[in-house]
């Protein structure tokens, strides 16, 4: 049994679906009995994934691409009326979105506007546009948004795509609040928190498997097992970090605050023997 929202017949939206986990999502709902709409900005991706999923979808099942950039609002509002006119209600909304150029805290000012417009901006408007008709329509709705453990733990190196993620967690779960507060709603949201996941977003020029990262169709398998459970933070392990690995690392993160520690403690040369001897140690510890 999958969640309710995920079902035959049912209709799939997926921003950010010509490729990574988006694409892995499209191909795993389509083989799930879904309607599907991949949305990207990136024609020829769209074009090139398009093609691939036409040879998942079976005989009846409606597939279509939509060419649109998340952070135009008004496009975006276009592009949710051409997938209703197509497709029907949206049950499944998958705001996966996301780009990660690099970033310092005074470096270029367009990587900080690309990075938070898209990876923040985007979820926020992919669900303000889809939800309200989502919960109109009085059906079984999910809304998954794709976070980062870079939002939790905050490590250093990459500013921007922190702040994104961090913000992406904050909004989703501020989003599940006001979905589970409201009377006989059927729509729910879910934080999608990935680990090390070989795509296009982190393969910087390598083309083989990295060892310790897993698949996007992984992650997705994986994805839907917790969906089924009803977890609504969906952390993923991979190849080296287990689960355990990634409990200690969010709870020393959340004693910096806690115990006044420097911030990012576990990167201080004061501290950083004991962060070990604490990942050595009881998860209590």
């Amino acid at each position: 049994m999958h969640h309710p929202a995920i079902a035959p017949l049912h209709n799939a939206v997926i921003m950010g679906g010509a490729s990574g986990i988006g694409l892995a999502a499209a191909r795993k709902l389509l083989r799930l009995g879904l309607n599907v709409a991949i949305v990207d900005r990136d024609i020829g991706s769209l074009e090139q994934a398009l093609k691939e999923l036409e040879g998942v979808a079976d005989d009846g099942q409606k597939l279509i691409a939509a060419a649109c950039d998340v952070t135009d609002r008004v496009g975006l509002e276009k592009t949710a009326r051409h997938i209703a006119t197509q497709l029907g209600h949206v049950h499944v909304l998958m705001n996966n979105a996301g780009i990660q150029p690099g970033s310092s805290i005074f470096g270029e000012e367009v990587e900080w506007d690309a990075v938070l417009s898209i990876n923040l901006g985007g979820i926020i408007n992919g669900t303000r546009i889809f939800g309200p008709a989502m919960l109109a329509h009085g059906q079984p709705g999910l809304i998954i948004n794709t976070g980062s453990k870079q939002g939790i733990t905050t490590p250093p190196g990459d500013p921007a795509y922190n702040v994104s993620k961090a913000g992406v967690k904050a909004f989703t779960e501020a989003l599940e609040y006001e979905l589970r507060e409201r009377e006989g709603g059927q729509v729910r949201a879910a934080l999608l928190i990935p680990g090390f996941v070989f795509t296009g977003l982190t393969a910087r020029g390598r083309t083989e498997l990295p060892a310790g990262a897993w698949t996007a169709d992984q992650t997705v398998d994986y994805m839907l097992t917790r969906l089924t459970a009803g977890d609504f933070y969906i952390l993923c392990p991979d190849g080296e970090v287990t689960r355990e690995m990634d409990e200690k690392r969010i709870l020393w993160a959340a004693q910096d605050v806690i115990e006044n520690r420097p911030p990012l403690s576990r990167w201080h040369k004061d501290w950083a023997e004991k962060f070990h001897a604490f990942m050595r140690g009881s998860k209590h510890q």
